[in-house]
């Protein structure tokens, strides 16, 4: 459905184009200077583009060793990549030993209420009991 009606747009901008372009024929010669006067006219009023003089500044340690702080090539800007990706890394292997902690933590204080529980732990592989339990907190 939408191929059709892509295909009926398209056909719509080529008649549209074909009219424009017939039309376009027949536009008297006095309208056509004064198109042509507008144009110069708005051309001439067109913003002149200026050159403007910038001072970029390299920063080297003295002398000519070609040791600069500044570009992809240098110490300083490796270290601007390599600093980001090393926090990032430690940062995610915090969050993994605190979730690893926290998991352990919460598995034992499981273990800890069944042992500390009257039932036997046998009772809670039980169905029947845990059908039971499901029907007594209703």
């Amino acid at each position: 459905m939408k191929s059709l009606n892509e295909a009926k747009d398209i056909e719509f901008a080529y008649k549209v184009r074909r009219a424009l372009n017939e039309s376009a024929e027949n536009i008297p010669e006095a309208t056509l200077n004064r198109l042509s006067n507008a144009r110069k006219i708005a051309l001439s009023r067109k913003k002149q583009e200026s050159s403007i003089a910038v001072f970029a500044s390299k920063g080297v340690l003295v002398g000519n060793s070609g040791f600069s702080f500044q570009g992809p090539n240098s110490w300083f800007g490796k270290l601007g990549v390599a600093l980001p990706m090393l926090v990032l890394i430690v940062g995610l292997f915090g969050i993994y030993e605190y979730e690893q902690k926290q998991r352990i933590s919460d598995l034992a204080e499981i273990d800890a209420a069944v042992l500390v529980d009257e039932l036997p732990p046998d009772a809670y592989l039980d169905t029947g009991f845990s059908a039971y339990l499901n029907k007594a907190e209703e």
